[in-house]
């Protein structure tokens, strides 16, 4: 067993030299001065100009713990909530000439915002408008000077297996580079945003990454560095991101109007399950059409299971959830479902989202 192992590992060593050796055009690992040691330093030197430390200085709301006290409440004139004021760290990525994405909850109640390069320039920065459902925030650099965008990958081509970078400002350190494979993709039901199809890595992500990019070895931006997956609040191994398809379609948005407008189109949706839909398992299957919906006015029918939408798979209800809700009102999405077991094609006409903005989160039941 000892044996067979050894010559895996061996195996394995050999394939990564190879490939090092005869990289394709423009990807990387490359090698090192004298052609021994693998290295993905040239991509880092490439694309960590991009991504920028943020510092956010604000006032927050919070609950009150002596409220939560009867005695208090019935002798002092004790505030359900108080204002508190607060410093923070974390990261940013640079996507064009004078924008940056960044997390919600990195920028929520800031007052005063600065970010900070690689080389050490700082830029003063005020936030365009953030979407809460899906932790994503678009920031506006002032006066902005030789600054380096990234480029946006296209994160549906993302195979659980491949290599990605994670680059922030963990703790406050300064930039750091970190390593690793994508996990698993489509993770939802993590009580995190409103709007889940994360992206899994085991490279290494940490308080102060977030808002920080998860980038592919083509150097492209695949990710935004959300959050974490850890009992005692340090890396696990097991680290989020928000694909960036989701944050582009949220950054248009904010850029063309200042806010994300939640779509609708009438259906409520549930995830396949094999023992009833004849062994399938990817796709969304649709449980309920609304009366005089746009679904319903589609054509749309109950028991209708959804295979694609704009021509991407769609293999979960909360996947289709979300290209849904954030396609903007009053396009029109093309659905190809299968009725019965035949396949069919609909165009079906975005309306305004009417419900709450995180009404169905974290139910197995998604309306759309």
């Amino acid at each position: 067993m000892k044996t067979i192992a050894m010559r895996s590992f061996s195996l394995a060593l050999l394939v990564l030299i190879l490939t090092a050796s005869h990289p394709a055009a423009g990807q990387i690992p490359d090698l090192k001065p004298g052609g021994s040691v693998p290295t993905l330093a040239p991509l880092v030197r490439q694309v960590t100009p991009a991504v920028v430390n943020i510092s956010v200085h604000g006032r927050v709301r919070e609950d009150n713990p002596l409220y939560r006290d009867p005695l208090f409440r019935e002798f002092f004139d004790v505030p359900r909530q108080i204002e508190k004021e607060v410093s923070a760290t974390g990261s940013g990525v640079i996507v064009d000439a004078r924008s940056a994405l960044t997390n919600n909850h990195v920028v929520e109640g800031t007052s005063a915002l600065q970010i900070t390069t690689k080389d050490g320039r700082q830029f003063s920065a005020k936030v365009v408008g953030r979407d809460s459902p899906t932790d994503v925030a678009v920031l506006q650099i002032q006066n902005p000077t030789g600054l380096k965008a990234l480029p946006l990958g296209d994160s549906d081509a993302l195979e659980v297996g491949d290599f990605v970078l994670a680059i922030g400002n963990p703790f406050g350190l300064g930039q750091t580079v970190t390593s690793g494979l994508v996990s698993a993709l489509g993770r939802t039901g993590l009580g995190k945003q409103g709007y889940e199809d994360f992206i899994q890595t085991d490279a290494a992500i940490n308080p102060g990454n977030s808002g920080g990019a998860l980038v592919s070895l083509q150097g492209e931006l695949v990710g935004i560095n959300s959050a974490i997956i850890s009992p005692a609040g340090g890396n696990v191994g097991i680290g989020i991101a928000i694909p960036v398809n989701m944050a582009r379609k949220v950054m248009e948005q904010i850029i063309a109007t200042g806010r994300v407008e939640r779509g609708r189109i009438g259906i409520s949706l549930k995830d396949l399950h094999p023992s009833v839909n004849k062994g399938r398992t990817e796709g969304a299957l649709i449980a309920e059409v609304a009366a005089d919906s746009p679904a319903e006015k589609a054509g749309l029918h109950k028991g209708d299971i959804v295979t694609t939408a704009e021509g991407r798979p769609i293999r979960t209800a909360a996947q289709l959830r979300n290209t849904i809700g954030l396609a903007r009102v009053g396009d029109e999405v093309k659905l190809a479902l299968l009725r019965n077991g035949t396949p069919l094609t609909v165009l079906v006409r975005v309306a305004p989202a009417t419900e709450p903005r995180n009404a169905n989160a974290g139910s197995n039941r998604l309306v759309r």
